[in-house]
């Protein structure tokens, strides 16, 4: 009997730290899709917003790894309950930096409005966009994924990536076309390289989130392994 008292207690427990991680997961998302909107139009308010939401996610990152901390001192788990504990706190600082890159895209937000932006730097707004919304889409399956700890949505996660990846590639051609075509557009322009870059940085903590999945399912680290061989792992 105080075998089974312990085991839902930590059952609680484990609940209880995977909401406030979903919950963190959900700010995050939030704000790098606050941080493209504060790019497309040009708004210092939701800049500000992505930077107030980024002080949250920092402090909730800080209390959710104490506890996570005291539970693995605590209850000393073993196995796969062990591995979940070790996921959980790989993912939390995954989502901390995701809103770091968030927080990274309001600042540049904040330095374009103060110089005030050439309108032909306005041309790749569309892909930034898309960019951002493949982005923001995979880290949303990805905190799917990981309340559900389903290994095969979590490999499409990891799929997915390859497509932000593409995506930054093109950006970052069109962009030097545009520094070598007008000069007088650099500046600008490197500065989208950043954002455009924070954008493929949140695609791979995404990524990161899904490995940590499967390694909680499977038993298995997958990271640098090869597509296929992720795949036959998955499946």
């Amino acid at each position: 009997m105080p075998d089974k008292h312990l085991s839902t207690q930590f059952d609680a427990e484990l609940g209880d730290i995977s909401t406030r991680v979903l919950e963190m997961g959900g700010l995050v998302e939030a704000q790098v899709a606050q941080a493209v909107y504060a790019l497309a139009q040009f708004s210092s308010e939701t800049a500000a917003q992505v930077l107030v939401g980024e002080e949250r996610v920092n402090r909730m990152e800080v209390e959710i790894d104490h506890d996570l901390s005291t539970i693995i001192a605590r209850r000393q788990p073993t196995a796969r309950d062990l591995r979940l504990l070790i996921a959980i706190s790989k993912t939390l600082g995954n989502l901390e930096r995701a809103g770091d890159e968030a927080a990274r895209i309001a600042r540049v937000v904040q330095r374009l409005i103060g110089l005030g932006m050439p309108t032909r730097m306005h041309t790749p707004m569309g892909d930034l966009s898309f960019e951002a919304s493949l982005a923001t889409a995979s880290l949303r399956k990805a905190l799917d994924a990981f309340a559900r700890l389903d290994a095969e949505a979590a490999f499409e996660v990891i799929k997915q990536d390859n497509q932000i990846d593409l995506e930054f590639d093109g950006l970052m051609r069109k962009l030097i076309t545009y520094m070598m075509e007008d000069p007088r557009s650099i500046s600008a322009a490197i500065d989208l390289v950043f954002v455009a870059k924070a954008i493929e940085r949140v695609g791979d903590h995404a990524k990161n989130v899904a490995e940590q999945i499967i390694y909680v399912v499977k038993g298995t680290d997958v990271r640098h392994n090869p597509l296929a061989t992720v795949e036959q792992i998955v499946k």
